[in-house]
Formats: structure tokens, sequence, C-alpha cells
């Protein structure tokens, strides 16, 4: 295939890609530079048949331009982190919601398959685990700028899925739990990364809240491989699929295993959310998911352990450091 991937200089993007070219597949990666790095790219930008187009999602000339030749989509680019979110709650919302539009409406006038790349924040505050594709969604007040993801990921849910509804055109939206693994910056709030980066460097591993509530942390590599079964299965489209691990860890329990496995000094350290954000903050308890769809759509299973996830971001933390 020749594969476009928006957002294909970032964490989960670079991976992708490379795993698309050990496929055989041309891939074009489509990134602005504004929370991607080139270094994560540092593995492919040689080889023959990649190519990086510096731009951002909304310019529709060139989405336009790279969809031609394109015979498949993953629409990865989004505002990502919370603390990105929290700080910068329009960039947020123009930049998902007006992204994901620009994709569709290009890739329709191609009849080129899209994946849709959502979260599992927009389950929002829902106690109903693990979360089932078609559960309720229980979002925050519109005061609180953390639910503005929630609400861009779940309009580009609305959008994808009415294109395939109104104009068949192939779309599969995957919702990820907490994709995790080396690349990985905690420049925007990402738990491990950051753990691991004050584990190493013998500083406080700092916790908002309580450190009671719990999260699922999925491989990234487990990630790319079911995202790319879903876009070449035609049986997918028209749904959403959650993919992530179901194996849960609260947050305080997560930093107490980086201290041990890195032979950190390290102390814990707890903030309320509003000494963390410098505003007030809300958050949900466990993010656990169902993953029966993916399941019996592609035969996914999450294959890579917490344990081993946090061994690769160690080793990768310090050999960088």
């Amino acid at each position: 295939m020749r594969v476009l991937i928006t957002g294909g200089a970032g964490f989960i993007g670079s991976h992708l890609a490379e795993r698309l070219l050990e496929r055989g597949d041309e891939v074009i990666a489509l990134d602005d530079l504004s929370t991607g790095s080139l270094q994560n790219l540092a593995n492919v930008r040689e080889h023959p048949k990649f190519r990086f187009v510096q731009d951002d999602v909304r310019n529709q000339d060139t989405v336009h331009l790279l969809v031609e030749r394109s015979d498949a989509i993953f629409h990865l680019a989004a505002a990502v982190g919370v603390q990105l979110i929290v700080d910068q709650p329009v960039h947020t919302i123009e930049t998902n919601i007006h992204g994901t539009e620009v994709v569709l409406n290009v890739a329709n006038k191609f009849r080129t398959p899209v994946l849709i790349a959502s979260t599992s924040e927009v389950y929002g505050k829902s106690e109903r685990v693990p979360f089932k594709e078609d559960d309720d969604t229980v979002l925050g007040a519109t005061r609180f700028s953390r639910w503005s993801y929630a609400c861009s990921k779940a309009i580009d849910e609305f959008l994808g899925l009415a294109y395939f509804q109104q104009f068949d055109l192939p779309v599969v939206v995957a919702r990820f739990f907490n994709t995790v693994g080396p690349r990985q910056t905690g420049r925007y709030g990402m738990v491990i990364p950051r753990f691991v980066e004050a584990a190493l460097a013998n500083q406080p591993l700092t916790i908002y809240g309580s450190g009671t509530q719990s999260r699922c942390f999925g491989y990234v590599g487990d990630v790319v491989g079911a995202i790319i079964n879903l876009l070449t299965t035609q049986g997918a489209y028209g749904q959403v699929y959650n993919i992530g691990s179901q194996e849960e860890i609260s947050i305080e329990s997560l930093a107490d295993k980086i201290i041990e496995m890195t032979g950190s000094r390290s102390e814990k350290k707890f903030l309320t959310y509003e000494e963390a954000y410098g505003r007030p903050f809300d958050d949900m308890m466990r993010r656990i998911p169902c993953l029966e769809r993916v399941q019996a759509a592609v035969g996914f299973k999450p294959s890579t352990p917490l344990d081993e996830i946090l061994r690769l971001v160690i080793e990768e933390k310090r050999a960088s450091a």
C-alpha cells in the first residue's frame, strides 16, 4: 500500500511508519512538528519508501495532494497530553476537529479508507468498567478545559461515522487507552516517561491527586499492529474499537514500581490537581477497556506486559540520558 500517516512524526505515528515499511508499504508522514519530532523518524528518514512532509493537517491543499497519492490514511494528528490540553484548549479544539474535517472531506473525494485515532477520554467520568464501545459517556462541566479534548475527539468519531453512513466512506475508529513505549515524551504530562525520567535523575516522582486513580497501559507495538489490521479489514469499517491493555495499576503503585525497577533514590511527592495545573481539574478514577469487539474483528490481544513496557522505556531513557 501507499499509506499517509497524519501526525507521522509523533510517538505512535513513528512506530506505525516503521511497521508499515517493514511490511513493504510506502509511507508518507505528514506532521507540523508542534508536538512530533524528526528524531522519532531517525530510523526511517533515509528509507527509499519513506517521505516526510512538514505541514499542518488543516491545510486542505497539502492534504489533497497527499491523499491523491495514497491508498489508505491513518489519521493520528491531534493535540495530545493533558498538560497541553489544559494550557492550550483553543489549539486542542481547532486542531482535532478541523483537522479531521479536512482529512475526511478529501478522503471522500478519492474513496480512500481512513482510520481515525480517538481516545478513552471520550468515556469521561463513567464508572461502568470495563468500558464498552457503545456505553454512554459522562463528561464533566465545560469550565474544566480537559473535557474539551474528549468532546473534540467525540465529534471526530461522530464525523467519521457520519461519512461512513452517509457516503459509504471506509472509516474505522480506534479508541486508544494510554498507549506507551519508547519515544514517548513526558513533556505534555504523559505519566510513564515523566516518572522514569525523574527516577533516573533521583528526583521526586510527582503524583497528581491521590494516586489511587488507576490506568491500563497499552504497548505501542501492540497498538500499531491492531490498527493496521483494522484498516485492512473491510468488515471493521463503520465501527469503533477499544485498543489497549487490561492490566490495571494505580498511579502510586506505578511510581513505586518504577522506583524499584530503576533502583532510584527518588521519593514520591503528591500535588493536588489545582497545584499541578494551576486551575481546577476534573479526573476519572478508573479506565479499563473491554476488548471483546477488537478481538472478534482482528484477533487482537495485548501481548506486552507492563513490566516489559517499563523495562523498554527505562532502557531507552538511560541510553539517552
